[in-house]
This record gives C-alpha cells, structure tokens and sequence, in this order.
C-alpha cells in the first residue's frame, strides 16, 4: 500500500510544501545542493523533475554494487509494466520512438511538436493512457501525419495498434464506475478483450486461496486469458509469461544475493528469485515474511508485482521496484511512531472488537531512493507501507518507509504562489509556512506507519477485494487517511518530541486536507469529468462527508469572497471528532464486509463534481506554471574502471533530458517480444 499520487497531487502544486521552510539537503558526488537542476522537462500537464541520492557516496564499494545489481534487476522488468497496462503499447512505443530517432523531415511545425508532445506522455504513463487519470493520451496530430511518419521513417504500425491512437476504443485503462461491467470496460492489461467481471469473479471464486487464515494473494501474479473458450491462467515467471525479461531480473538478483549485507537479506533476495522462477504464491509470502523481517543493513527494495489499484477488481499486482538506501538521522526521528503503535490503535475511536489487540512488527524508516522502475517510475510514491497481505501483516507487521529524497525534489521543486490563491487567509498560509513540511512528513507516517496497520477483520470476513470489490482501494486509503488526520491534532505528538506545537500542527494539516480535498485537486481532472482515481476519491469523500456531517454546527463554512471559494474550518477540535467518527464507520464497513456502505459512501461524496466550483478552480490555477502532475527521471548507476579496465567504483550521473533517459532505457531493456 502506498501514498503515491495521494500526495503526489498536493506536493506537485505546491500546496502542502512551505519555499520558506526548506530542510537542508546532503550534497551528493560534489553537487551543490543549491546549484543542482530540479527541472527535467515541462509538457502538457507533467514536469519531470531529478533527485539526488544522499548517503550514495559513503556507500562501501559492495554495497554500491548491491545498489546497482538490484537497480538492473529492476529496470530489467520495465517493459512488464507497459504490457500490463495495455495489450499494444509496447508496439505503439516501439513505432513512436523509431520515428522520433530517424525522421530527417521538419521537426519545427506543430504537428511535429503535437507529436514530440505525445511521445513524451506515453513514456510518462507507461503506455498510451494518462497515468492519473486512466483516459487515453489525446494524440494532438491527425491519422495522415502519423501515417506520413511511418512512410517516411519505414515503420511499421497497422491495424488496431495505429487505430486506437486515435479511435474510441479502450478509452479508459482503469474503469471503476458503479453500474458497470469494470472488467470489460477496462483497456488494463490483466484479462483478454472479451472476459467479463461475472467469469473473472467466478475463476476466483473457485481458485486455490492458500491455508485457511492464511490465505495467498490470489491472481496476483498471473493474468486471465481465453483459450478455446475457457479461462486460463497465465502465471508471470520464469518460463511463463514475460519469461524473457524475468529470467533477466534473476541473473541480476542473483548477483545481488552474492552481495547481501547479511544472511537474512541474502535468504530473502533467495526466496525472491525462487518466486519469480516458480510464480508460486505461497513462495510469495514466504519471501514477504522474510523480507519483513529483514531489518538489518543500508540498503532495501521493493520489488515485484505489488499494488493492485490498475486492476477494477483488485486481484493483479502492477510490476514494481524501489531501491532504497537508509536515511539514519530521519529514520531514528521517526522511530518513535513504530514504537508507540500500540497506543494509538488502543486510543483510536474504533469499536473494540475492530481493534487489533497486539500491534506488532511495524518498522518505520525514511529512505533515498537509488533507482525505480514499473509502477514507481516516473511516477513515484512518496510512501509505502507492505506487505498487502493482511495475515501476513498482522502475525509479522510490516515495513513503511518515507522517500525523503523524493519528497526533498518536490519541496525544492515547488511553487509557492498557488498557497497564496487559495489558502483562506493570511493566519492559514502563516502556519503553513511553519508547519507545513512537518504535518506532510507526520501525515505520510501516521497513514504508512499506524494507519495501514490499524484495525481487523471480523472472524469469517472475506478479504476487501472480495468484499468491497472495486471499492476497497479507495475505502483502505480513506482509512489510513483518516487514522492520520485523527492523530495529527492530538497532544501525544509533542509529547513524543515529533512538534512543538500539536495545536497548530493539527490545525496545518486540517486546513490543507480540506482545502484540498475539496478544491485544490480539482486542477488535475477535465472540467464535466468525475473524479476516478483511487486517492482522489478517498479525499474528496473524507473532505465532502465531514462538510455535511458538520454543517449544523458551522465547523467548515463554504465562503464566497470576491467571487471566489473557499473552505474555512472554525471548529478544529469538532472536525477532529468528525475524522474520529468517520474512522469508525469506515473501519466497520472494512471488518464487516459491508458493500452497500461502501457504495453508498464512495458514490455519495466521492465521486461527482460541482461543476460551478470546478471552472471556477481551473481559471484560478491557469496563473500558475507549475503544471499539476510531477514525476522523475533516475540518476545512472555508472561504473567506474581502473586502467586495467576492472571496476573499482561506481558514480551517479543525471541524464540531461527526458527523452534521453527514455531512448536509453528502451534500448537497455527491452526484453518483450
């Protein structure tokens, strides 16, 4: 579980991140923090940004050869990821980027712009719809100006492949929506064109779920195809499917296991290499409580095919990996959550029987990121909490961690104006001026660290992807959510030496949760669109069912002023019992199985638009130039030889455009057919 593009949104308009309370940064390889170049690229609706890797160079030579072992093995498996999100984007990119390297025609008119334009949002979002938002990519050029390239460059892209650029069909990669067939109308990669939610429901009603209380991930790494007529199951492995690029992954974990820091992260990079050989689930979890309880040493990852949100019906993991190397001072801060999770879950307003009676196993550490590829890459998470399987968290724990360098790129990234717009008053951007790195970096911790660890089913209850079907992402995410913002204005904070001023903290954090979740998201969807994605859904439920729920008491008041809106909270400390009850009712609907809650929630406050109040967002933010979406190119991995040409080093170096790390890393790492 993670909190990519939940606070994604929020730290790439720079609403959570105060430009006059920056931390100091480590300086890596000779850098000047204060000279080094953010800003990759802007284009459409995205800017792509660069991180440094602090603690890199005092890395000895082996761990960072283990660092660049596991980022091979990780980029290795990139093109899984395309092929997982859309049948013919491999195909699709292939042709886009034999255009983009060899037309010698005009590359100044606009429809070559239109096209460098596109080619840059396909490498952005894995495929050829939008990574946020699920559509498909508008292409911006007509069929004849594609089809003049491809004659041009003697290219090759027919059929459905060069249609669907431009036709209606597979509009949407992702499809949630109540009332419909999500399955069949979803263009996602995990089920042959044809098989619907009923047979999918109905292969897994009837599948192998492992020991009973111990239950495997389900289908999480296979994907669902027809074969004269039936259903099958095509297992991601060695020899399976995407055998080539996996079998590529093990030469270089293999590699990896030979320079483990210790036995125990040498067995689980092991037991990993065995799943991916085998696709054995069990295995999987095997590898899970092994690598849980790897705790010891500099370096981490995570790896495989993890988070379920791109499949409707949450079975199919997205392929991903996130190299990491320990922050030591900000992990030891932040410790102290880990250590008092107990007492929060004892405090927390849930029904007791909903209460986790024992707490256990739960690790918090800020890292930075080495390297991501998949799912990460180039939109990242900022935050991680696994393992997923909830047997598995609750009799071993789990590991979350905070990329502090990534969220560092987005704070010095970030653009200040936007606070100014839409803040209240001068009283709220004061505090978040102070206060506003802080609530984020406690929100992050609080939802990774207590709130994905809070709460249990009742005895019998099946998993949420079975209960709360196409819901339960965004209910999960909700609850985490509301875990943090409950906690974030309570006095155990300062007690705990994480602020010297829980009051105002709290305050920061309520005032840009609302603001946010009920306007300032708004700048990332289409005017007349819902709002879809999982994360967004959750804030504008959680934001929307508090407003209502507090209006006999005025506790957030909708304010017009000079045409413009607003949302003003007056009763901080009712607010916080208004998070504290939904809390409850969210974590009942999540033990309880309960759909019809679920439903009722989720489409009730999180979904529909006031459409006024959208327009009015849109033309408010179009002063600003920092575009809503933000993702990242990796620093290479570079290894450095002596005379006799042995590798003695290895050093970090920035690619210089966006395109450049693209082209590259096709042409490194396309082990796909």
């Amino acid at each position: 579980m993670r909190l990519p593009r939940l606070m994604i949104a929020i730290l790439a308009i720079g609403l959570f991140w105060s430009c006059a309370d920056k931390e100091t940064q480590e300086t890596p390889q000779g850098l000047e923090s204060a000279s080094f170049e953010y800003l990759v690229d802007r284009f459409a609706d995205i800017q792509v940004l660069r991180y440094q890797v602090p603690g890199f160079d005092e890395l000895s030579f082996n761990q960072k050869k283990l660092v660049y072992a596991l980022t091979q093995a990780g980029l290795a498996g990139r093109d899984i990821m395309w092929d997982q999100n859309y049948r013919h984007n491999l195909h699709i990119r292939r042709a886009l980027e034999k255009i983009y390297t060899s037309f010698d025609g005009d590359r100044s008119s606009e429809d070559w712009k239109a096209f460098e334009t596109y080619l840059k949002r396909v490498w952005f979002s894995n495929g050829i719809h939008h990574h946020y938002s699920n559509d498909k990519l508008e292409p911006g050029f007509s069929p004849e100006f594609l089809s003049m390239l491809l004659k041009a460059t003697g290219t090759e892209l027919n059929g459905e492949p060069f249609e669907v650029i431009f036709n209606d069909q597979d509009a949407k990669k992702v499809n949630k929506k109540k009332g419909i067939d999500n399955i069949a109308e979803s263009a996602v990669n995990f089920y042959d064109p044809g098989i619907t939610t009923a047979q999918v429901q109905a292969f897994y009603a009837t599948a192998d779920k492992g020991p009973e209380g111990r239950p495997v991930e389900t289908g999480l790494n296979s994907k669902l195809v027809l074969r004269d007529g039936k259903i099958v199951e095509e297992v991601y492995k060695s020899g399976g499917l995407y055998g080539s690029a996996i079998d590529e992954m093990i030469k270089w974990l293999e590699m990896a296991k030979g320079l483990a820091e210790n036995e125990q992260q040498a067995k689980t990079l092991e037991l990993l290499i065995e799943y991916y050989r085998t696709g054995s689930l069990a295995t999987w979890d095997e590898y899970a409580i092994s690598w849980v309880n790897s705790r010891e040493g500099d370096i981490d990852w995570i790896t495989g095919f993890v988070e379920v949100y791109n499949d409707p019906l949450g079975y199919k993991g997205s392929y991903e990996t996130i190299v990491q190397i320990k922050d030591f001072e900000m992990s030891k801060q932040m410790a102290v959550l880990s250590e008092n999770a107990q007492w929060f879950e004892d405090q927390s307003p849930l029904m007791e029987e909903h209460k986790k009676k024992n707490v256990v196993g739960i690790s918090y550490k800020t890292v930075n990121v080495a390297g991501e590829a998949g799912d990460s890459s180039p939109s990242t998470p900022i935050g991680v909490n696994l393992p997923n399987n909830n047997w598995i968290r609750q009799e071993h724990g789990s590991k979350s961690v905070s990329l502090g360098n990534i969220i560092d790129a987005y704070n010095n990234a970030g653009e200040a104006g936007r606070l100014k717009e839409f803040a209240f008053n001068e009283e709220e951007i004061a505090r978040e001026e102070k206060y506003g790195t802080s609530a984020s970096k406690l929100l992050t911790a609080l939802h990774e660290v207590v709130g994905h660890a809070s709460g249990q089913l009742n005895e019998g209850v099946g998993q949420p992807k079975e209960t709360l079907k196409n819901y339960a992402s965004t209910m999960e995410e909700g609850r985490a959510d509301l875990v943090g913002l409950y906690y974030l204005m309570d006095p155990k904070l300062q007690e705990l030496g994480l602020t010297d001023n829980w009051e105002e903290l709290g305050k920061t954090a309520y005032d840009r949760y609302i603001r946010n979740g009920l306007v300032t998201q708004l700048i990332r969807i289409e005017l007349g669109d819902d709002v879809e994605e999982d994360h967004m859904v959750n804030r504008q439920w959680v934001s929307a069912w508090v407003f209502e729920k507090g209006q006999a008491d005025n506790v957030v008041e909708k304010v017009v002023r000079d045409g413009k809106t607003y949302y003003h909270i007056n009763d901080y400390a009712r607010l916080r019992e208004l998070f504290g009850q939904l809390l409850k009712e969210t974590q009942r609907i999540k033990s309880e199985g309960d759909f019809k809650a679920a439903q009722d929630l989720v489409e009730g406050y999180g979904v529909k638009v006031d459409q006024e109040l959208h327009a009015e967002v849109l033309q408010r933010n179009s002063a600003f130039k920092t575009p809503p979406y933000s993702g990242f190119v990796n620093p290479g991995i570079v290894p450095v030889e002596n005379t006799e040409e042995d590798i003695v080093d290895f050093k970090l170096e920035w690619p210089e455009t966006f395109e450049e790390q693209m082209l590259s890393y096709s042409k490194k790492y396309s082990f796909l057919k």
